[in-house]
């Protein structure tokens, strides 16, 4: 696999990078901090994941994502109704983490091929309408008396997961 040179211009860099994306989509709903979001997308790129979903209208902090947006797929979706429409379109699962109404750990979990992750806030989690509209709602193990993870730290380790099974060579 050839990774391209950050002295390539823009487009070259985004044109060589495209042939090199999964399948995998992430979706977050920006809501409370911004910081998490760019985050996030940091993280999405080195999975090089098909596109990121930023569900709301809330602002990302640019400088957490380190530039790395400026290589992304970003597509803005104002509303949930928009990202369910935007997932059921292009006829991808949408795989929900929210640990609290989980069916099934991640390390259990089918994880698709071609599907959308969503990871909500910190504060309020997933809404009940994502829920209810998710093919599988998943939760991370943990072992502490921590709540829960940081949403970037479960980001990273679902991208992680599905990277492993779906790329491991």
């Amino acid at each position: 696999m050839k990774i391209p040179s950050f002295e390539m211009p823009l487009d070259e860099i985004r044109a060589s990078l495209e042939k090199l994306r999964r399948p995998l989509s992430i979706a977050i709903l920006r809501a409370r901090n911004p910081f998490n979001v760019g985050a996030i997308i940091r993280v999405a790129h080195s999975f090089l994941v098909r596109e990121i979903l930023l569900v709301g209208t809330e602002p990302f902090y640019e400088r957490a994502a380190m530039g790395m947006d400026r290589y992304e797929n970003i597509v803005a979706l104002p509303t949930e109704a928009d990202l369910i429409a935007h997932v059921r379109a292009a006829g991808r699962k949408l795989i929900v983490f929210e640990k609290d109404v989980a069916k099934v750990d991640l390390w259990h979990a089918d994880l698709p091929d071609d599907c959308v992750m969503l990871f909500g806030s910190e504060t309020t989690g997933v809404t009940d309408d994502i829920v209810a509209a998710a093919d599988l709602v998943v939760g991370i193990p943990m072992y502490g008396i921590n709540h829960s993870f940081p949403v970037a730290v479960a980001a990273g380790i679902a991208m992680a997961e599905w990277t492993r099974r779906h790329y491991t060579s």
